[in-house]
């Protein structure tokens, strides 16, 4: 069983940057894929970004490739999503989700941390 916990969101102007990081607890930590996905007002929770065991794949959304980078780091038990040329869009609450296997599918992931909101203003 792993427990994450987000944190790193607050507030932030069209175009800027925010790392969020989300900190795993358990020493199977290295085991589990990694994801972010995010919430919007009004919408349903979305895949955003998921990072495999091994940390070599990774895949993003499209609303996102190219402006987001997931990394892990197993020795702090520790995984980022640097957000860059952030848009109002991005404007959710953003969640670190841990799983056995690397999917977009939010009921494919099995421990979820509480979120963070990121607000993007324009």
């Amino acid at each position: 069983q792993v427990q994450v916990v987000e944190s790193g969101g607050g507030l932030v102007q069209a175009g800027g940057s925010l790392r969020l990081s989300c900190a795993a607890s358990g020493r199977t930590f290295s085991s589990y894929a990694m994801g972010w996905f995010r919430q919007a007002p009004g919408k349903e929770r979305e895949f955003v970004a998921i990072i495999s065991w091994s940390g070599s794949s990774t895949f993003y959304a499209d609303s996102v490739k190219g402006r987001f980078t997931i990394s892990r780091d197993d020795a702090n038990n520790t995984v980022y999503l640097q957000m860059n040329s952030l848009k109002p869009e991005d404007t959710a609450v953003y969640y670190c989700a841990a799983g056995e296997q690397v999917t977009m599918r939010t009921d494919g992931m099995d421990y979820w941390g509480k979120g963070t909101l990121v607000t993007v203003s324009s």
